[in-house]
């Protein structure tokens, strides 16, 4: 039984429509689930438009609807064409004397009243028992028994504020069998889940559940977790299309505006994301070396990210993933960079990779122009200088220049250093801050031109100065180099 649409709308801030109720209703249903609480008919007339649309949608799915023990609820699920009602009773004593004001003699006539008149109304009717893990579990016993009497076809055992723990689930449950019987499980102290896998091993025959784990406080069952744990760890078969349940996950996240938790299991965006070399370098050999299962089983896809644990191997495959073949030695440079950005905390993206590569690939591995060393020297109070020290093609080459900001300095001192091996002119420069934040990786692009051969040439750094001399470093080596090249074929 879901009740995203009921308990998870609970959730602070979020109020869905009838219409996205509607949307999120036949995902359940089409995904498999077999009850969902689309909302309280009592609530507000948009739930009542919501529990109608659902109703009269065709879906295989019961549509149910929350209802108290008072006979106007009962009529207003009756109007709003529900299938069953989710009849919750206050069952323990804190609830039945703080909230209700009442009596257990009281609480359990309204109990048996409501029953009745619900079946006269031809609706399913599911007896809960609300606060139950705090509840005299005698009386609770009685009500449940005296209940089923009555008429209630299924019975639930909530609990509300997620006190219970396994051991207890299994002691409880087994004496509340009258007739099927639901688990309902909030995780105030995240036992939501294990509590309700022992009440389903323990005798249960339903579970409540939310997508996402959604619900007041910290939530209810997770849809997903649950399903994937009954699926993958007792080997049994809950009907569910596994594979919709990312689609589903994600439509909730949309609609509710709920984010899920990066860590979230199954869902979450670090499920099947691997960083470590090691696990990614197993994880190529055979996956079931670092997942419990394939990402495609519940509608995902595996993802390598890049950081300071990726190894070589997570590189290459992230790089021919991405259409790159580097050599031995530019695959080196290209792991040297990554790990430097990953040390210094930036997360590593695709696009922070592939202008990594970029650059690297386009420096030679014996190239005409090495750098020594640059300095450059800039503030409010001082011209903006830079110094260099250069191998321009075995000689040791240093040179100053100043300029109008020390970008501009440093470009200058680059082309005054390189004069000897022919005059190289800048033409353009562009640079882009690959991802937002101060920590960004910059992408520039410069573009320079010698004896009427333009090239493009790129840089990629958290420095936007080193990322300028790299850009044009490496530009002036592919004109050079490309000289020489053709004085060799000359020579020929």
């Amino acid at each position: 039984m879901d009740t995203t649409l009921r308990d998870g709308e609970q959730t602070p801030g979020v109020s869905l429509t009838p219409e996205q109720k509607l949307e999120i209703a036949t995902a359940l249903s089409d995904i498999g689930v077999n009850v969902i609480e689309a909302g309280s008919a009592i609530a507000s007339e948009g739930e009542r438009e919501a529990i109608k649309l659902i109703s009269e949608a065709g879906l295989p799915a019961e549509c149910c609807t929350y209802s108290r023990a008072r006979t106007g609820d009962i009529d207003l699920a009756v109007e709003s064409g529900a299938d069953s009602v989710h009849l919750v009773i206050p069952v323990s004593d804190l609830h039945i004397e703080k909230k209700m004001g009442k009596t257990r003699d009281e609480v359990f006539k309204m109990a048996m009243e409501t029953t009745e008149y619900a079946k006269e109304r031809e609706l399913i009717v599911e007896l809960s028992g609300e606060d139950a893990s705090r509840a005299d579990q005698d009386f609770l016993k009685g009500l449940f028994k005296a209940g089923v009497e009555h008429g209630a076809d299924r019975l639930c055992f909530c609990d509300t504020v997620g006190l219970m723990t396994p051991e207890r689930v299994k002691d409880y449950i087994p004496k509340l069998c009258f007739a099927p019987l639901s688990i309902h499980c909030h995780n105030d102290l995240g036992f939501a889940l294990p509590n309700t896998v022992a009440a389903l091993g323990a005798g249960a025959s339903c579970a409540h559940v939310t997508v996402n784990g959604l619900g007041e406080r910290a939530g209810n069952t997770s849809f997903e977790e649950l399903v994937m744990s009954l699926e993958k760890l007792y080997d049994f078969r809950t009907g569910i299309q596994t594979e919709k349940l990312y689609k589903l996950s994600t439509l909730v996240s949309r609609l509710t505006r709920v984010p899920l938790a990066t860590n979230k299991p199954i869902v979450g965006a670090m499920a099947f994301t691997h960083e470590s070399g090691i696990h990614a370098h197993g994880l190529m050999k055979d996956s079931g070396t670092y997942e419990p299962m394939h990402p495609e089983t519940v509608g995902r896809t595996r993802r390598i990210v890049l950081g300071k644990h990726s190894g070589s191997a997570s590189v290459q495959a992230a790089l021919t993933e991405l259409g790159y073949k580097p050599n031995g030695k530019q695959l080196a440079e290209i792991v040297k960079r990554i790990k430097e950005l990953g040390d210094s905390g930036i997360k590593v993206s695709d696009a922070d990779v592939m202008a990594i590569a970029d650059a690297v690939m386009l420096l030679e591995c014996r190239p005409v122009l090495s750098m020594k060393q640059f300095t450059v020297v800039s503030g409010n109070t001082v011209i903006p200088t830079a110094s260099v020290t250069m191998s321009v093609n075995g000689e040791e080459v240093t040179g100053a220049s100043t300029g109008t900001g020390p970008v501009d300095a440093a470009l200058k001192v680059l082309q005054q250093s390189v004069s000897v091996g022919g005059d190289i002119t800048l033409e353009d420069y562009h640079v882009d801050a690959i991802t937002g934040g101060t920590d960004a990786v910059v992408d520039v692009t410069v573009k320079l031109s010698r004896d009427g051969r333009v090239i493009t040439s790129r840089g990629a750094r958290t420095d936007i100065i080193e990322a300028s001399v790299e850009a044009v470093l490496s530009g002036m080596n592919r004109l050079l180099r490309r000289e020489n090249e053709d004085r060799s074929t000359d020579t020929d």
